[in-house]
């Protein structure tokens, strides 16, 4: 049985009607506190779960479990004793992979085919910093004083790491943050989005089954302006690794100042992708939709802005739209959901305004562009697959982060004006070309300000190839050897010999 045939998944055992504490130095805690906020059902409105709700005072003591940790017996970990261990925590995930799968899809509203296809980059990041563990080393430098000096570098880790993710992919954004500090030798503080803190939770009970020592990777939810604006501005922390929106970054690097923390930042998108006329238009139509509707549109690369060569613009468009409409909106619990609902009422808010806007700027809906409140949709939060046809460079749909599943259309007549008018955007994540003709994809790659450039594919992700943002997209890359550097600190040593 395949992973798209699988039936629905079951009720995760972890949502068991008790309130879930959080994780510091190796305990399951209250909050200072006391209080608690609720996590629901996107898809339904159901409660899912209170959870302790950290602050200042709970980060502070999660900061201070972790700077013991490091400056103790976690310090004294052998790189192979690190790999072990990320090794272990891989294949507990593995064993897991059904009920985190589950997890992500009951707290965030993704399909269950979505989040049970994480499987492979979940344990596969694992095991690829795994293999680093032991791969981390300086150098010799024959430098000008060759004879009577040695020098060599060191590798370190940075130290303490407050790591702050978002809501759209908790499972695989815990990992891109835990997996590398491990790797490194660093020491975590995470904090999860308070839309979805569920799956992280559950991380951190499996890395303490994999034998994580006290205090190396905590775990603190609660709200971006409280536990959030703590740990970015925390004097003990060493770093801080961020994935959300732009505005909240530019905080983040504005409270990093105070002891100039080493600072990276995955931020939001509004990616061009640009189909062609010599495109294989068959391949083309699902690429280009799906690079915007998967996980209803909640994906920062998402390829938003679709560009399409005029001599095939109304063909493409319509193809698209038709292909939307066919799309299964629903329930992610059901495994023929392709699209799931939107993660809360806010970010539906959000989204329905900016399907109000299009209309007033005069754009042409082709399909979608109203929430769904019918039937199964009552509960919540549906925005249907929606395509906008005639947007203009200048329209705010066209400009701004919408984060749902919204395609602004844009026709172009050729490769000069699309890579001027592709870059004309103060972000640049990711972005798509599709051409049979390898001279445009070339140089199309080479043109377009963006961290990544997918050509005649969507959104391909493996632990081995950096992602990461140019401009207001951000800085500092994950995945890839890159990653690792985030983590550490170059030492120079000069030893006189003569």
């Amino acid at each position: 049985m395949t992973v798209m045939e699988k039936g629905p998944p079951q009720h995760p055992a972890y949502v068991d009607g008790k309130t879930k504490l959080m994780l510091i130095d190796g305990k399951w805690v209250p909050a200072l506190s006391g209080k608690t906020f609720e996590t629901r059902n996107p898809a339904t409105g159901e409660l899912l779960a209170d959870v302790a709700e950290g602050d200042r005072a709970d980060i502070d003591r999660a900061v201070a479990a972790a700077r013991k940790a490091f400056a103790g017996p976690w310090s004294k970990w052998k790189p192979a004793e690190r790999q072990m261990l990320l090794l272990r925590l891989a294949d507990l995930v593995e064993r897991h992979i059904e009920e985190l799968a589950a997890l992500d899809t009951y707290d965030m509203g993704a399909p269950i085919s979505r989040t049970r296809n994480n499987r492979q980059r979940a344990v596969g990041m694992l095991r690829y910093y795994a293999g680093h563990a032991v791969t981390l080393h300086g150098e010799t430098i024959d430098n000008s004083l060759a004879g009577e000096i040695f020098s060599y570098t060191l590798k370190e880790p940075v130290g303490v790491v407050g790591a702050i993710i978002p809501w759209n992919g908790p499972l695989t954004a815990t990992i891109w943050k835990i997996g590398p500090a491990l790797a490194t030798g660093c020491t975590v503080v995470l904090k999860p989005a308070e839309e979805a803190p569920l799956t992280s939770l559950r991380l951190g009970e499996l890395c303490l089954e994999a034998g994580v020592p006290p205090g190396v990777v905590n775990v603190v939810p609660g709200y971006g302006e409280t536990a959030g604006a703590a740990l970015a501005s925390h004097p003990d922390v060493d770093k801080v690794a961020f994935t959300g929106s732009h505005l909240t970054g530019q905080k983040i690097v504005q409270a990093s100042a105070g002891n100039l923390k080493r600072v990276s930042l995955e931020l939001g998108g509004k990616s061009p992708d640009i189909v062609f006329a010599d495109a294989d238009l068959d391949a083309a139509v699902p690429g280009a939709s799906m690079a915007v509707f998967a996980n209803s549109g909640q994906i920062c690369s998402a390829g938003t802005r679709l560009f399409v060569e005029k001599k095939v613009y109304e063909e493409f468009t319509g193809r698209v739209a038709a292909f939307a409409k066919e799309l299964r909106v629903g329930n992610g619990v059901d495994p023929q959901t392709q699209v799931g609902p939107l993660v809360s009422a806010e970010q539906l808010d959000r989204v329905t305004d900016y399907l109000s806007i299009g209309r007033q700027e005069g754009a042409r809906r082709l399909s979608g562009g109203e929430r769904l409140t019918d039937g199964d949709y009552q509960k919540g939060y549906f925005v249907p697959p929606t395509v906008f046809a005639d947007v203009r460079d200048d329209m705010r749909i066209a400009q701004e982060e919408i984060f749902g599943p919204v395609i602004s259309a844009i026709p172009f007549t050729d490769i000069e004006e699309v890579i001027q008018r592709g870059n004309a955007t103060p972000f640049g994540l990711g972005s798509g070309v599709w051409t049979r003709d390898v001279g445009k994809a070339h140089r199309l790659a080479r043109a377009i300000r963006a961290g990544s450039v997918w050509v005649n594919c969507y959104q391909a992700m493996d632990p081995a190839v950096p992602f990461g943002g140019y401009k207001m997209s951000g800085y500092g890359r994950e995945s890839g050897k890159q990653h690792l550097e985030e983590y550490l600190n170059v030492k120079a040593v000069w030893i006189r010999t003569a």
